[in-house]
């Protein structure tokens, strides 16, 4: 497989980014730590390259009917300007991937969706084009990506933009705009729980947004922040990852996210069996714990009762803003009730754990 670079590639390097490959591509894990990275995000503000990120672009009078097919949200229910997420999925319900919908109008979407599947979900898209008057190209190569996140964020990104930022909601962005001069979209979402901005603009001037937002960031304790804290983040917040709390093999609904699957919209890519799973409830759920012993529970180790294994850990780490360490296993749903207990198998060893609530952090509380 061939390892890409993003248009930040050297920026990164001239930071003192510790590069690693992360689904076919170079990226940062960190810089300064991933403990400091995660502390700046929550307190002050970071800045992510996004750029592997894929886009797609929807367009044609059949925009609308094609997407409510492809996904499980009702994307009728947006607003022009408006971001919506969504899961999509196999007919069996299994997830193809989750996805970011931009509406910019009627006929005109733009989707963001995972670095790692950008390949197979351009295919499935075109797949399940046919018999829709629908064009879609994809913008992935032509698109880089830039997420400054934290409560310092609109503080700094209002230093190089006239945009009303201050009157744009959470999930709604502004389709053109200038960011430091260059033309850019602009939308309030992110992954990391906090509040933030993500910036979409051409690859060639990616770098020079970069050094544009350190710069009027650095007053406000801006960091660059890498794919370590990015993860430890989302985790906190508990935001799935494809891959890990969804895959082909995990649905929505298991991964706890059913409040993205819209029944009462029409048919749909694996509707028949949502709807089993929402009315029966599903054999499997995603359940959040915290380690009342010793040891970080990682993905794929082991979940067992009894010397049963009733499932497997999703995702797994110290979660440095609780100072705990914590966990999403997916486990046979009699497991998964908050106050029930379950060993993790570390290294041939029996874990005590706990089944907490989930999100495990909410901004402000």
């Amino acid at each position: 497989m061939t390892v890409r670079q993003t248009p930040l590639y050297e920026t990164h390097v001239k930071y003192g980014g510790k590069i690693v490959e992360f689904g076919g591509w170079l990226l940062p894990v960190q810089y300064a730590g991933i403990l400091e990275e995660h502390k700046a995000v929550r307190e002050k503000a970071g800045l992510f390259d996004v750029s592997h990120m894929g886009e797609v672009l929807v367009k044609g009078p059949e925009a609308l009917a094609f997407l409510q097919k492809l996904v499980t949200n009702d994307v009728s229910r947006i607003a022009d300007t408006q971001v919506q997420y969504t899961p999509m999925c196999y007919p069996d319900g299994g997830t193809v991937d989750d996805l970011l919908i931009y509406k910019r109008s009627n006929e005109e979407y733009f989707l963001v969706i995972n670095a790692a599947n950008i390949e197979k979900d351009w295919n499935w898209m075109q797949e399940n084009s046919a018999g829709f008057n629908v064009e879609l190209t994809n913008l992935s190569d032509q698109t880089a990506e830039l997420a400054l996140q934290g409560p310092q964020a609109e503080t700094i990104i209002s230093k190089l933009t006239d945009a009303p930022l201050a009157k744009l909601g959470y999930y709604w962005f502004i389709p053109q705009t200038t960011v430091a001069g260059k033309s850019v979209m602009v939308s309030r979402t992110g992954y990391t729980g906090e509040d933030g901005f993500e910036i979409y603009c051409r690859p060639e001037d990616a770098a020079f947004l970069w050094e544009k937002l350190m710069e009027a960031g650095k007053p406000y304790g801006l960091m660059p922040t890498g794919l370590g804290c990015r993860d430890t983040l989302r985790f906190e917040a508990t935001l799935p990852l494809y891959g890990h709390e969804l895959s082909a093999t995990i649905t929505p609904i298991e991964a706890g996210i059913g409040k993205f699957v819209s029944l009462d919209k029409g048919e749909f890519n694996g509707r028949a069996t949502l709807a089993a799973q929402k009315q029966n409830g599903p054999h499997r759920k995603i359940a959040g714990f915290v380690l009342t012993g010793r040891g970080i529970a990682r993905a794929d180790y082991p979940v067992v009762f009894e010397g049963r294994r009733i499932g497997t850990v999703t995702t797994g780490s110290y979660a440095p803003t609780l100072d705990k360490n914590i966990g999403l296993a997916l486990v046979e749903a009699e497991y998964a009730k908050v106050g029930g207990k379950f060993d993790i198998e570390i290294r041939g060893k029996n874990v005590p754990a706990e089944v907490i609530a989930k999100p495990f952090y909410i901004r402000g509380k």
